[in-house]
């Protein structure tokens, strides 16, 4: 009878889990110290489970966890901008007594009091891929300089234009996302324009999907397809781009660039796809982060500020005074399904 009313407790826990909009790795029992002299107790929050981006960022967190004996436990978001998903997963893994939340939020706002009420509890908070704002909501940001990576982007695409003047798509991220508005002005930095230039031809958002990106494009060629060049702030857009431009017979008269450097990707770039990514590195900022979370429950050392997990555009059209590398590298090196 004990047997079975265990039983059904756990049951309900875990349905008490799914009905609040999370997806569970694996769960713990009972508290722990915040910092100091116990066990590290890493939670990950990230903003889907099916993003391969964020399936890596897992993978990676949980094989450094168990590398160095730490437990782990990983929740998500339902879809890209579930805030409401993650305040749930940030309380269920303060109850589960985790000392260590690593998170990469939808919105950079609006996990905020959440993030804030762990942070008071004693746990660690670092974000990871996706700063917060302010940036010091959390104690350490581990994650590509995303305004930097952008820059690549427009650097290359603009070096690749050869002096030609561009006429260009924009095709953005969800709109008001940190990710999205470093990358969005860290291109414009780089190919040399404003968002009030006229040499944009079109803007559309398609928040991170491959179908809403094609989509926006077909409705953007409705209006012009005198263009020569494509922004696209991740990789699935830069493939629905591509779907869009390859119907109207277009894809050889541009260049496009992307961002994210998922094997996938690297795999576009040397089909032809695009010209160029660039490439970051989610398994670096998961590994760095479980360190921190270790060190945190030996000795209560906190980390800080924001550190820089790189970015590399990958190419097999290198241009001289844009340092790249090759899609032969950018596979060895590259993250998701080989």
């Amino acid at each position: 009878m004990r047997q079975r009313r265990l039983a059904a407790l756990a049951l309900a826990a875990a349905l008490a889990v799914t009905s609040a909009g999370c997806t569970v790795e694996r769960h713990w029992g009972g508290g722990s110290k915040a910092g100091g002299g116990g066990k590290a107790k890493v939670g990950l929050v990230t903003k889907t489970d099916t993003n391969p981006y964020f399936v890596e960022l897992r993978a990676a967190a949980k094989a450094a966890a168990e590398a160095n004996g730490a437990d782990f436990s990983a929740l998500a978001g339902q879809f890209d901008g579930d805030n409401d998903g993650q305040v749930r997963a940030i309380e269920n893994l303060m109850q589960q007594g985790a000392n260590t939340i690593l998170i990469t939020p939808s919105s950079s706002t609006g996990v905020l009091d959440a993030i804030d009420r762990a942070r008071k509890a004693g746990v660690l908070v670092i974000a990871l891929d996706t700063a917060t704002e302010p940036d010091t909501a959390v104690d350490a940001t581990f994650a590509t300089d995303n305004f930097e990576a952008g820059r690549q982007q427009g650097s290359y695409v603009k070096a690749a234009l050869a002096g030609k003047p561009p006429k260009l798509f924009m095709v953005d991220g969800t709109a008001g996302s940190t990710v999205d508005t470093q990358r969005h002005t860290g291109f414009l930095k780089g190919i040399g324009l404003t968002d009030a230039s006229p040499e944009i031809k079109g803007k559309t958002p398609a928040n991170g999907d491959q179908s809403l990106a094609q989509q926006g494009v077909e409705n953007l060629l409705q209006r012009t397809t005198d263009i020569n060049a494509v922004y696209t702030m991740n990789e699935p857009m830069g493939r629905g781009t591509y779907a869009a431009l390859q119907a109207r017979g277009l894809v050889n008269q541009l260049v496009m660039g992307s961002i994210d450097g998922g094997c996938e990707g690297v795999k576009n770039v040397r089909d032809g796809q695009y010209a160029a990514t660039v490439m970051q590195f989610p398994k670096k900022m998961a590994e760095q982060g479980v360190l921190a979370a270790v060190e945190y429950a030996k000795t209560g050392k906190k980390p800080s500020g924001f550190v820089n997990t790189g970015s590399a555009v990958i190419t097999d059209k290198p241009i001289p005074g844009v340092e790249s590398q090759d899609t032969k590298w950018g596979l060895e090196n590259c993250w998701g399904t080989k």
